[in-house]
Order: C-alpha cells, then sequence, then structure tokens
C-alpha cells in the first residue's frame, strides 16, 4: 500500500463517525494518561507543543487547559472540525490538515515538544515520521508517544468486541514494542530513547470510584508490569 492509499485508509477509518473512544470528555483515564506523559517528559505550561494525530482534541484540549500551548495536525479534515467544535480549553489550537511526512506544518525546530496519543500504530512508515519529527522540535526538544502496549492482552480483546475496531485499522498494534520503535527513532537521529509503561484498567473501569486510586497502585505491582496496556515511547533531539 502506497504512502496515498494508506492516508485514505486511515480518513475512511475515522471520518463520518463520532467514536466515543475518540471525545474529549476530560475523564480520569484521559488525564491519567496526560499526567505521566508530563511527569516522564518534563512538559510544563508555556511550552509549545504539537499534537500529532490529534483528533477530535482528546488530548489536544485538556493539554491546551493546562496551559500549554497546542497546536493539533491531524489528516482528517472531519476530525479537525470537530475539535474546534469541543474546544472549551479557553485557549486557541491551531490545527494543520496535513500528512506530517511530506508537509511540516511548521519552520523547522518550531516545537518544545512534538507528542502523539495512540496514532503511531497507524503510520505508515515509522522511520519517515520520526524524521519529520525531529525536524519539528528543537535541538534538545522532547518526542513522546503515547501508544497501546504491543505485549498487552487487552487492546486484542478490544479489537474483538468493539464494533468501531477492526484488524485492518489497528493491526499497527503488534509494531508498538521497543524492538520497532527504538530502530525507526535511531534512524531518525533522535536520542535518550526511553520506554515507560502505565495503566492497568480500560476507561470505563479506571473512572469509576476508586477505581484510579486502584489502578496507580497495580501499577507498581513488578510481576505484570511488562504487560500494563499503555507505553509512552520517548526521546530527544540531540542539542
Amino acid at each position: 500500500m502506497n504512502d496515498r492509499d494508506h492516508n485514505q485508509h486511515v480518513i475512511d477509518y475515522y471520518d463520518g463517525r463520532i467514536k466515543k473512544t475518540m471525545t474529549p470528555t476530560g475523564n480520569l483515564y484521559t488525564r491519567h494518561h496526560l499526567d505521566e506523559l508530563q511527569r516522564v517528559t518534563g512538559i510544563r505550561a508555556g511550552d509549545r507543543v504539537l499534537d500529532v494525530g490529534c483528533g477530535m482534541g482528546r488530548y489536544s484540549i485538556p493539554l491546551a487547559a493546562r496551559g500549554v500551548v497546542v497546536d493539533g495536525l491531524d489528516l482528517s479534515p472531519f476530525l479537525l472540525d470537530r475539535l474546534k467544535e469541543y474546544n472549551d480549553s479557553g485557549r486557541e489550537i491551531r490545527t494543520f490538515c496535513v500528512d506530517l511526512v511530506d508537509h511540516a506544518p511548521e519552520a523547522p525546530a518550531a516545537y518544545d515538544a512534538v507528542v502523539g496519543f495512540f496514532m503511531l500504530h497507524h503510520v505508515h512508515d515509522l522511520a519517515r515520521c520520526f524524521t519529520a519529527v525531529k525536524r519539528l522540535v528543537k535541538p534538545g526538544g522532547i518526542v513522546a508517544f503515547v501508544e497501546p502496549n504491543a505485549y498487552s492482552p487487552l487492546y486484542y480483546v478490544q479489537m474483538m468486541i468493539t464494533p468501531s475496531m477492526t484488524w485492518k485499522g489497528d493491526r499497527g498494534i503488534v509494531k508498538m514494542r521497543p524492538g520497532v520503535i527504538f530502530p525507526a527513532m535511531r534512524a531518525a537521529g533522535l536520542a535518550s530513547l526511553a520506554l515507560h509503561r502505565f495503566g492497568f484498567f480500560p476507561p470505563f473501569v479506571a473512572g469509576r470510584p476508586g477505581g484510579m486510586w486502584l489502578e496507580k497502585r497495580l501499577e507498581q505491582v513488578p510481576v505484570w508490569r511488562p504487560l500494563l496496556p499503555a507505553a509512552l515511547f520517548s526521546a530527544r533531539r540531540p542539542d
């Protein structure tokens, strides 16, 4: 499949429907992902951040509400229109409807960080993606992607029981492991590669009373840490 066909497949997979898993609800599950991102990477209020594959703004909007200067990039005009409708952060979120690989939205070295949430497993060419990302982040800046952990059974079960998910659309999950991601990052010239796994429950459990309290404690149990569902891959552009 060439880049154009792949991009059109991704657009068709998401366009024209409002998926509950993509809407910006600001729930505990989403907040936990943002908490971990900021804790691990040091992203803080005032930093300029590009959210790649931002969709409807599930993470862009609450990140902007935390005082981060957020731009959003996505292939789908339908999803970006929804982001503008949903944006209640009190801050402007500029959007770019382009393919990151071929059309960088800003001049080189424009961002303190380039991040993405559950979008990397839809990317056709990981090495080219990271090369494009490196152009956009400042020297010493952060690259960070939260993805499904390829070794967690949770997502494969979810794929089987969720009508809106398909193997064709989400099979890239099997690549979300350090043996695939880290070589692509290194090939792009990124350094200080790291992996942090976290999470435990799906959103409908994590959001229940006491669910997040229990999740944070279960995350600390060493025996199942390799199977925790969220994988935060991070790196830096060398100075």
